[in-house]
């Protein structure tokens, strides 16, 4: 047995851990009490810096500690000359490195350093790029050394050529570089801001980015870095503040005004005649307290005679805008609105060479599928360029690639049915203002959620009968003039979105999910808030299965004469 390693047991080798752990975590107690002692006393020496140093050495996530070196440092800078500031700050940049070599992704060693970079007398701003540089080749989507950098290049004044080049740089070492992929998003349009003036701005660069990207995702047609970047490519800008349509009643002297996004009430202003109206705002359900669609009631008997014309105003105050509308004589209604294709609400406007340039890549997609057949990010694309290229022209193959899109990538079929059901109302609402019509017909569509429910504002007449739908969310009591709803044959289970509609007379419901008012608040209760309701069809619901559901749905809704179960 002489001469023999003798070999530990597994219980001896934890216990030995074990107490090496505790004597550790005895020194680190200590050490750290002895700094918290310190900073109590107000004490900020050299020894109060080893301590914290010696603490954040074993653990640089502790915030306190980095405070606490910053009270020191600062109070170091009203007793100590400026080169030696300058010498004691950068002793500190070098123990942060040694931190991060610890903890690559400290928040505090970041924090901290960005902070002693931004205090330094002399701060060496090339040395930092450096150190970025090499924290990123270690690891490329280190999002705080990413942050670091931003603000790095910020205090140092480093071009915009040169970050976008930073970033080619590190996109051709590696296409699945998303970070490189979202900094070039931030930097393009600093370097190249569109001109709100025509004539359009330059598409040398554009042209450049589209050439990158394909070759990204021709190269690797699965990485889904190109194809994120690709998308924020094809974007559009956000869509200009208006009024986008005002609407007027005499019925019910009720004024409606549409934006052209969620606001709240605050600055909205109605003039009519010339005389500033004190009225009351209200969204059109209690849930939304930012709306699209605001409402007001006039005082009886302002607008109601009908041989009397009327001159309404509307403004923004907020925005400085305001939009018209003239109620005319023996008119019982009126409006002044923009159409979606005014407001270019579901597309850009594409110049001719733009429109050349998306045709091209619809061109390069296409050839892709056919390589990539089974490619989810290929399809998806394709779809969006031909959103905005051609809508309508483009809906059966955008159908067809739905469907595609639901057999390759059948976890997220959902959402794939929720974004062809946008894009289906999107295109009925373009054919309704082509024909110049307000009846909105879209059934047997398979629609799954309803969207852009705020442009039917002027909507009398609405079919949604053989789809998929669940729900009439609160949205839809932005239908004002809704005066018939058909919804037959789908899985709605709750009507939240009947409340208040002031015309509403007709309503279809048969064959969907329905139980009594008094099982389920949601279901039927909203229909009550309807005052000119007429007609009600339940037939084939599970309310109609409920002993006694007629006599309660007629105690519930007793203006209904032709009640169907």
């Amino acid at each position: 047995q002489h001469g023999r390693l003798k070999v530990k047991s597994t219980a001896q080798q934890e216990e030995q851990k074990r107490q090496e752990r505790e004597k550790k975590l005895k020194i680190f107690v200590a050490v750290r009490d002895a700094c918290f002692s310190k900073r109590k006393e107000g004490i900020w020496d050299d020894e109060a810096l080893k301590l914290t140093q010696q603490v954040l050495s074993s653990n640089p996530d502790f915030a306190t500690l980095w405070n606490y070196r910053k009270e020191i440092l600062m109070h170091q800078e009203t007793v100590k000359e400026k080169d030696e500031v300058q010498t004691i700050y950068g002793a500190e940049l070098s123990f942060l490195e040694s931190c991060l070599q610890t903890n690559p992704k400290s928040y505090g060693s970041w924090y901290h350093r960005g902070w002693v970079s931004s205090r330094m007398p002399k701060p060496d701003w090339a040395r930092e790029l450096t150190l970025c540089d090499r924290c990123l080749s270690l690891d490329e989507r280190n999002f705080h050394c990413w942050d670091y950098r931003r603000m790095v290049v910020k205090m140092s004044g480093v071009s915009v050529d040169q970050e976008l080049a930073f970033t080619d740089r590190l996109i051709g070492s590696n296409f699945s570089n998303y970070s490189s992929w979202h900094y070039r998003s931030t930097l393009l349009p600093l370097l190249h801001p569109e001109s709100p003036e025509p004539p359009s701005p330059c598409l040398k660069p554009l042209l450049k980015e589209y050439e990158l990207v394909q070759n990204a995702f021709f190269t690797d047609p699965n990485d889904q870095s190109a194809w994120f970047y690709y998308r924020w490519l094809l974007g559009r800008a956000e869509r200009e503040d208006m009024i986008s349509c005002v609407y007027v009643s005499r019925d019910e002297e009720r004024v409606a005004v549409a934006f052209s996004r969620p606001v709240n009430s605050v600055g909205l202003l109605l003039v009519l005649d010339g005389q500033p109206q004190r009225v009351e705002w209200r969204s059109v359900h209690p849930r939304f307290k930012h709306s699209p669609l605001w409402i007001c009631d006039l005082p009886p008997g302002t607008i109601s005679d009908i041989s009397y014309e009327h001159n309404l105003t509307v403004h923004w105050t907020e925005k400085h805008i305001h939009r018209d509308c003239a109620l005319y004589t023996g008119r019982t209604e009126s409006y002044c609105r923009d159409s979606a294709m005014d407001q270019e609400l579901f597309r850009s406007e594409l110049s001719v060479e733009k429109t050349s340039v998306l045709q091209s890549e619809l061109q390069s997609c296409n050839q892709l599928q056919e390589l990539e057949p089974l490619n989810k990010w290929c399809s998806l694309t394709i779809i969006l360029l031909m959103r905005a290229l051609d809508p309508l022209g483009y809906e059966k193959e955008m159908l067809a690639h739905f469907q595609t899109l639901r057999e390759v990538d059948s976890m997220r079929s959902a959402y794939y049915s929720d974004l062809c059901s946008k894009f289906m109302i999107e295109n009925t609402i373009l054919k309704m203002e082509y024909a110049e019509v307000r009846v909105f017909s879209i059934s047997d569509k398979n629609l799954t959620t309803l969207c852009h429910l705020d442009q039917l504002l002027l909507v009398t007449h609405i079919n949604l009968s053989s789809n998929q739908l669940q729900r009439l969310p609160p949205q839809f009591a932005m239908l004002q003039c809704l005066e018939v709803l058909e919804a037959d044959n789908n899985s709605i289970e709750n009507l939240e979105g009947l409340y208040h509609l002031p015309k509403l007379e007709e309503v279809l419901l048969k064959n969907n999910k329905l139980i009594a008012a008094k099982h389920h608040q949601q279901s039927a209760m909203p229909l009550a808030s309807c005052p000119k309701l007429k007609r009600l069809d339940l037939r084939g619901n599970p309310v109609t299965q409920i002993a006694n559901v007629e006599s309660e749905l007629a105690e519930l809704l007793p203006a209904v004469k032709d009640l169907l179960l």
